[in-house]
């Protein structure tokens, strides 16, 4: 019979899953799989799995319950094993690898930092401190100016503005780096100029919180930080 596998974590978690309904129409009960140490939390899977917002849902559902619980490696939505014999070859022959990975991420949680950007506030601070580039705002402003000064002017704002956002990001990364065991970083975007996730002791969460509230005291105007957390450390697991 085939599995639909949530997630894999140590024997000894307490895998509470009463009322807990798995993915497909017939809502199968959740239950685990065991392999020595280590054991996988599973239900019967459905002919097809299709991305649907029940099944989404059921899918976290189950896994915001291990993890509350305890540490759980998650695994993706859609992962379905043969069978039984399948999941148990899977927990054994990772297990010196899951359990290390799951020590790792015991009492631990996960902060989800961004740093967002007012674009017109770093544009009007770059026009007033650079000599060069106030020049030729002046110059192309109401459509005048060259061709060739218009361009230079979008290559020095695109290039100051990439320079700024890149030092804000190194300057908060450095801030929080030693409130944290571990970071994963996003590549930036347009509409982030930084988002990284944490890993942060469970009784460090409010040094970690305290540091983020002083980094952003110190932010220059227009730059605004988004904090989630204490998540379960997807970002880790």
């Amino acid at each position: 019979m085939a599995l639909y596998v949530y997630a894999m974590t140590k024997s000894s978690h307490p895998l509470d899953l009463d009322g807990l309904k798995g993915v497909g129409d017939d809502e199968p009960p959740v239950r685990a799989v065991r392999a020595d140490s280590l054991c996988a939390v599973v239900s019967e899977a459905p002919d097809n799995v299709s991305v649907k917002r029940a099944d989404i849902e059921a899918h976290r559902a189950v896994q915001e319950r291990l993890w509350r619980d305890g540490p759980t490696l998650p695994l993706g939505f859609g992962f379905v094993a043969e069978d039984e014999d399948a999941v148990r070859a899977v927990l054994e022959g990772g297990a010196e690898q899951y359990a290390q990975r799951l020590d790792e991420l015991t009492d631990r949680v996960e902060f989800n930092v961004k740093g967002i950007q007012e674009e017109e506030a770093v544009l009007r601070q770059i026009v007033a401190e650079s000599e060069p580039i106030r020049q030729l705002n002046e110059a192309t402003r109401d459509g005048g100016g060259t061709y060739e000064q218009r361009l230079e002017l979008g290559q020095l704002l695109h290039d100051e503005v990439q320079a700024r956002e890149a030092a804000l990001a190194e300057s908060v990364l450095a801030a929080l780096r030693p409130h944290a065991r571990a970071e994963r970083l996003s590549e930036p975007s347009q509409q982030y100029l930084l988002n990284a996730s944490f890993l942060v002791d469970r009784d460090r969460t409010d040094e970690f919180t305290q540091a983020v509230q002083k980094t952003t005291g110190e932010l220059p105007d227009g730059v605004e930080i988004r904090v989630r957390g204490p998540l379960p450390p997807y970002s880790f697991a």
